[in-house]
């Protein structure tokens, strides 16, 4: 499903049922204005999309973003009739609402979220099924041809755990807040960004919706080391070609996407995980004046952890924590951030709708902690993920399944695009 959450992000409303003749009238709405393959599309349909790429704040020629996208969804929808696809009614309920849990709704309060930015039930049901008709097409076709061996699967662990802290990363970053309340539209705009190709339009969406201090830079972070990186996230930006966006990112009160720009690698090490100590300073509310001014102090009074104290002295305890946690154990917003920073450096956080001035005190190696020690030939990497982030075999064996799909199923839509016959009537 998680192909079907980019096309949700950039697609979300498909085909409303066409009438007969008098629906051609000139000034109905629900007159077909573009036919593909013989299937038309609507005015009232392109204006719901145009209506959800506004509300992702999505830049440039709307209309044309629109249909491009309506036409897309036929040839899935038409290609589906050719092979004799279908789907139960039950099927279609799972995928609405597999879809709105990945938004963290339910299915009822998804259909009510995107209702008051006026897009129709029916619209995200007919999408739905589009979308999960296509799925359905990609495995029929291609299904059968794509067998993941084991060969492949020890290869790719063996990747990641030959990738330590001698290897570099170079990433770029989306921060999307997600609010409670506004879940859903946070999800699809980071549907919309992790589907972007290239640093420049990744950059651009950065500068426009980021809510992360680098965002006036385009999301662009420094050099990195891997080790630093979130366990969990390291398999993730292996698994990236370099101007590719990661999927979608939950974090707390936020949807997160990178975007790989280089990876540098450097001798095989030892990847030991990292114990990191932290504090973190109650700076006051979003947006309000106060906040802003007690921000400017502390980060020009801070040099170092220890001088937090004297500034928090005045606030109960709770508003100054310090903490020494193994890289697993930190919340993935905080870690996220901390991966970036050296020693003593301080960056800002949102977090519920409030900033922390967040400031890395140490980074060391956890204590006890053994250094991944390469498998022998023939044998499958040790199967650690709570140290080291690596997946299993099943989830490895899934990726590597759903990559090699996903790139079927691109060459196969611009296949059906080059040999459709599209008219305006």
């Amino acid at each position: 499903m998680t192909r079907i959450l980019t096309f949700l992000a950039a697609l979300i409303v498909l085909a409303l049922p066409l009438g007969g003749p008098a629906a051609a009238q000139s000034g109905n709405p629900f007159a077909p204005v573009i036919t593909v393959n013989g299937l038309g599309i609507t005015g009232f349909e392109i204006e719901q999309r145009i209506r959800f790429l506004q509300l992702m704040r999505q830049n440039g020629d709307l209309r044309a973003e629109a249909e491009k996208a309506l036409i897309e969804d036929r040839l899935r929808v038409w290609q589906a009739g050719n092979m004799g696809i279908k789907i139960s009614d039950e099927d279609l309920k799972k995928g609405m609402e597999e879809f709105a849990g990945r938004a963290n709704l339910p299915l009822p309060k998804f259909i009510k979220a995107i209702g008051q930015a006026g897009i129709e039930e029916q619209s995200f049901r007919d999408f739905v099924r589009a979308g999960v008709l296509w799925r359905e097409v990609i495995r029929t076709k291609y299904g059968q041809r794509v067998k993941i061996s084991e060969a492949e699967i020890d290869r790719a662990l063996l990747l990641e755990s030959s990738r330590g802290q001698g290897t570099k990363v170079l990433l770029s970053e989306v921060i999307i807040p997600a609010p409670e309340g506004q879940e859903a539209e946070a999800r699809a705009e980071a549907g919309r960004i992790s589907a972007l190709r290239g640093e420049a339009a990744f950059a651009q969406a950065a500068r426009q919706v980021s809510a992360s201090g680098s965002a006036q830079n385009g999301g662009r972070l420094q050099w990195m080391d891997l080790a630093n990186l979130p366990p969990a996230l390291r398999p993730v930006v292996l698994g990236l070609a370099p101007g590719q966006a990661s999927a979608p990112i939950e974090i707390p009160g936020a949807v997160a996407v990178f975007l790989l720009r280089a990876i540098q690698d450097g001798r095989p090490a030892d990847q030991v995980p990292q114990t990191l100590e932290f504090a973190r300073l109650a700076l006051g509310p979003v947006g309000a004046a106060e906040t802003a001014a007690f921000t400017a102090k502390v980060q020009a009074e801070a040099g170092q952890c220890d001088d937090l104290y004297p500034i928090a002295r005045k606030f109960p305890a709770a508003h100054l924590t310090r903490e020494t946690l193994p890289q697993g154990q930190i919340p993935q917003d905080i870690a996220l951030a901390l991966a970036t920073m050296d020693l003593r450096e301080s960056r800002v956080i949102t977090r519920g709708g409030a900033q922390e001035l967040l400031m890395l005190c140490a980074r060391s190696r956890t204590v006890g902690a053994a250094p991944a020690t390469p498998a022998p030939e023939g044998e499958a990497p040790a199967e650690d993920t709570a140290a080291s982030g690596t997946p299993d075999r099943a989830a490895i064996g899934q990726q590597l399944t759903n990559q090699r799909l996903n790139s079927y199923a691109e060459n196969y839509l611009a296949d059906l695009m080059a040999d459709a016959v599209i008219a305006r009537p």
